[in-house]
């Protein structure tokens, strides 16, 4: 069993349904030991790029070995493959639609992603439109048990990924970015990290970093390059 297991789920299924209820108790009734914990419910319906940012967002601030299960699915019943990612400090699980392409990125000396084809793991009597239930749950609860990550199937390299915005160097000293995600409080949510602002204030240490949206000039608060 891995050491103080934790299964993050993060979905599109809301609060209204049964959905996410049922794979907790899918997971639980194979390892009563993991803990289960809601990162939301609430993705907006089938929004694959929305999910990998709540994703990119949420995973690095759980412990080690933590198993993220994201289930954002409109491909479910079709083609699609289910998928294990392998990180050096964690792993991911879901469809290979794109949703994992955050992590596709992160500088690490190992990334797997296996193709889930041990149906000896799945549920019996699998339904064509809840995977979430009958792959995903029970495989992330066997995983949390020990099972290694190569007894789910075979290593893949040609793994789906999304066009997520790139960052744009205007000039030396500007950039350009998107907001990629707007929270509950509306708060936009952009491309520019800490260090690209870091990068800026050593090409000119002493100037004001100003935000430019539509037209409209600001100065960026609440920034301590230190």
């Amino acid at each position: 069993m891995l050491e103080k297991p934790f299964i993050t789920l993060t979905t599109d299924f809301g609060l209204k349904d049964p959905f996410a209820g049922i794979m907790k108790g899918v997971i639980l009734k194979i390892n009563p030991e993991v803990r289960v914990i809601d990162i939301t419910h609430n993705v907006s319906p089938q929004n694959i790029f929305e999910a990998s940012q709540i994703l990119a967002m949420s995973y690095k601030y759980f412990p080690p070995t933590t198993i993220h299960m994201i289930i954002v699915d409109p491909g479910v019943g079709a083609k699609r493959r289910p998928i294990l990612v392998v990180t050096d400090d964690y792993y991911f699980i879901g469809p290979d639609n794109g949703v994992f392409t955050p992590v596709f990125d992160i500088p690490t000396h190992i990334l797997k992603v296996i193709h889930i084809t041990a149906e000896h793991y799945f549920l019996p009597h699998m339904s064509s439109t809840f995977h979430g239930r009958d792959i995903f749950a029970p495989v992330a609860a066997w995983l949390s048990k020990g099972i290694e990550s190569s007894k789910f199937g075979e290593e893949i390299t040609d793994y789906a990924t999304l066009q997520i915005p790139k960052l744009q160097k205007v000039t030396k000293t500007a950039i350009e970015g998107e907001i990629v995600y707007i929270d509950n409080f509306g708060n936009a949510i952009t491309n520019i990290t800490r260090e690209n602002l870091d990068e800026l204030y050593t090409e000119l240490p002493d100037g004001i970093l100003k935000i430019l949206y539509k037209g409209q000039q600001s100065r960026l608060l609440n920034y301590d390059s230190e």
